[in-house]
């Protein structure tokens, strides 16, 4: 799929008698893709294609919103301890499992998490890594606020915690000032399929869910919505457009 990029410009005038003054600084777009559900070797493709084009310049700051089957994968930290069945075992419950390059150990996701992966060019923000990812729960607690939910950052952990649960994690790569992989939140995420990792090296039982906290379901059509806007904001981007893709 090719986009058009959209870059930081202004915007002046048609009347040449008019003031430089007068012009207005348009901010940068954000390109929003919602896959809908998608195994995670097709998403981790579509990142290694997008990381390319944005290195390039061919595409806007960009974010992946999807949800992935049962999938467990194990980054850069690598504590495999952490990891209670080994490939096979999850195989056989119908979990895939892959080694991936973001920070970060072992993680799972399932339908009912909404994934984010910002492809985002960090010349444009800084090329600050830890600020970024800052940025990135700063947005999902704001987004939790918009349903009821107090949620906040914990000094020397990844993450955006409730009451010392953990309702969404962080992981990342960066290639060439690119960011790619990204957070998973916890909207309505069946939280017994936890039980085949130990995250952040803890029970399972440490995690907790958007539906577990209000006792309701969450439409994940808001979730979406809130999450897109929250980043738009915190990065000072415009959500230009989105798009749906099923292929």
């Amino acid at each position: 799929m090719d986009f058009e990029p959209s870059n930081s410009r202004t915007v002046g005038p048609s009347n040449a008698s008019r003031t430089a003054a007068e012009a207005v600084t348009v901010k940068p777009g954000l390109q929003v893709l919602n896959l809908g559900l998608e195994p995670f070797g097709v998403t981790l493709a579509r990142q290694e294609e997008l990381v390319g084009q944005r290195i390039l310049g061919a595409v806007p700051d960009t974010l992946i919103l999807v949800e992935h089957p049962p999938v467990v994968t194990l980054g850069r930290a690598k504590q495999r301890g952490n990891l209670l069945l080994d490939p096979a075992a999850l195989l056989a419950r119908s979990t895939e499992f892959f080694e991936v390059t973001r920070g970060g150990d072992v993680t799972y996701h399932a339908p009912g998490q909404l994934v984010g992966y910002p492809i985002f060019d960090l010349r444009q923000h800084g090329r600050d890594v830890l600020k970024f990812c800052r940025g990135m729960e700063a947005s999902l607690i704001s987004a939790l606020g918009e349903f009821g939910i107090t949620a906040r950052a914990v000094s020397g952990k990844a993450g955006v915690w409730v009451e010392g649960k953990k309702i969404a994690s962080l992981g990342i790569s960066v290639r060439r000032w690119v960011t790619f992989h990204g957070f998973a939140l916890n909207v309505s995420t069946d939280l017994a399929g936890f039980q085949v990792i130990r995250p952040c090296g803890e029970d399972s039982s440490i995690m907790t869910s958007m539906a577990a906290l209000l006792g309701r379901l969450v439409s994940m059509r808001e979730v979406r919505r809130a999450v897109a806007a929250r980043f738009a904001e915190t990065f000072s981007l415009t959500e230009t457009f989105s798009v749906s893709a099923t292929t």
